[in-house]
């Protein structure tokens, strides 16, 4: 197996093998090895420090009370089935790497805290098939503040003219790495696009997560443009959402959808009990969850009402204001997939889409019921009516998702206590640096981050 990959490579031409990781701080790093070494790093990997895990996106230096340090090794082990060639850098491969030590998963990987909370559903007889939405903004190259690439609006055609070429490379890109390109158009925001992707397991939706956004970044570069997901860029456009889409199959069938209504679910195409109750899990550990699926100081300036960014803790049939949407298909089978709103791709995505998985296996667990769907903009209607529908208003700043999350032992549990002390402490430091920041401010230390 070794000598087949080995001799593949050489064959493309690959110099260097890139070996991905994804950190608590959200920022896809990565260490490579040449091909010369690559009987060496086959089994094996490469090294990083654990104190990798307990780094912030403001600076190269350990978060204090993470419980990681200067001490310690572990090894970032490819998992070749992921090996692809990029087509921005074709004398490179990129493979995504799982976190070792001492023979085992480490405690402190998000990718092995995903491939836990897949298994988890599997107990449950479930398998999650998701896919996340990206949107992002093409920059100029300058200096300075930043600079949308173009003056458009939504699904403006002459944005995508001007963009053509440059979408058209960002999608052939995607493709030859096995990445199922579905729709395009250009966003609100001047500059600003969205491209989807087709559905797959949960493992490998992460995975292509990592590639989307390392792809767009390139191809930008390519370009002589700069990409950009970090939530909100410019305060009076649109911001950078990262929508998440999730469906529930048993025995290869997907079983959102539900034959035989309800009482609760009067809509002529009901979800399925299992549907209703994972969603309802969402929703519960929604304000918790948000610290992990819209984990920056930034992402909260973009979630707002009457955004449609999901800032009220609610669920509707094709409700863009509510967190969760169900959307409906134009003929049978209707629904099939449900969509979180309250999500950016300054996530890291493994640790969101386990923890939106652990969140609703509770409420299957828990057999938590699901309330009514809303039908109405919940931020045109009085607090009066909100708190009657328990349509909470989610976190308005990161300082309190933290909170929700430190309290929410079903999330706390999955996490493990390990990466969760980690987790936190990565978050609370850059609160504590950021909370006080001006969005100039925001932008000029992450805007390349994300």
């Amino acid at each position: 197996m070794s000598s087949e990959v080995l001799e593949f490579l050489k064959d493309a031409g690959v110099q260097f093998v890139r070996v991905l990781w994804c950190d608590n701080a959200n920022i896809i790093r990565g260490k490579a090895f040449h091909l010369n070494l690559f009987d060496e790093h086959w089994e094996h990997g490469i090294g990083i420090s654990m104190a990798q895990q307990a780094i912030p996106a403001l600076y190269d230096a350990v978060a204090p009370n993470s419980g990681l340090g200067p001490v310690g090794e572990v090894w970032l082990v490819p998992d070749w089935s992921t090996l692809r060639i990029l087509p921005y850098a074709p004398t490179h491969a990129r493979v995504m790497g799982n976190m070792i030590h001492q023979g085992h998963p480490w405690l402190f990987c998000p990718r092995h805290f995903l491939k836990r909370m897949i298994a988890a559903a599997k107990v449950e007889g479930l398998d999650v098939m998701a896919a996340f939405e990206n949107e992002f903004y093409l920059l100029q190259q300058n200096p300075g503040d930043p600079v949308p690439a173009d003056d458009t609006v939504f699904a403006s055609t002459l944005a995508m003219d001007l963009n053509q070429e440059i979408i058209d490379a960002i999608a052939h890109a995607l493709i030859s790495q096995k990445i199922a390109v579905e729709r395009y158009y250009p966003e609100s925001g001047p500059g600003q696009h969205e491209i989807s992707v087709r559905y797959t397991q949960a493992l490998q939706a992460a995975d292509q997560q990592i590639a989307f956004r390392e792809t767009v970044r390139a191809i930008a570069l390519r370009h002589n443009l700069k990409a950009s997901f970090l939530p909100k860029i410019f305060a009076d456009k649109a911001g950078n959402g990262c929508h998440l889409h999730l469906s529930l199959w048993r025995d290869g069938k997907n079983i959102v959808n539900s034959l035989h209504p309800t009482p609760h679910t009067p809509h002529p195409t009901p979800l399925s009990p299992t549907a209703q109750a994972f969603i309802a899990g969402i929703l519960e550990h929604l304000p918790a969850l948000m610290a992990l699926t819209t984990p920056s100081s930034n992402s909260y300036r973009r979630i707002h009402p009457h955004f449609w960014s999901g800032a009220f803790r609610a669920w509707g049939w094709d409700n863009r204001e509510a967190a969760v949407r169900v959307p409906s298909n134009p003929v049978p089978p209707s629904p099939t997939h449900f969509e979180l709103k309250t999500v950016d791709a300054s996530a890291n995505p493994y640790l969101a889409l386990g923890a939106v998985i652990a969140a609703g296996l509770d409420g299957i667990q828990r057999g938590l019921e699901l309330g009514d769907p809303v039908t109405v903009d919940p931020g045109t209607l009085s607090e009066a009516e909100r708190q009657a529908g328990r349509m909470d208003r989610l976190p308005t700043h990161l300082g309190e998702a933290i909170a929700h999350l430190s309290q929410d032992k079903i999330l706390l549990d999955a996490l493990g206590p390990d990466l969760a002390q980690a987790y936190l402490a990565v978050r609370r430091t850059e609160w504590e640096a950021l909370k006080d920041a001006e969005l100039s401010e925001e932008v000029s230390l992450l805007l390349d981050r994300y």
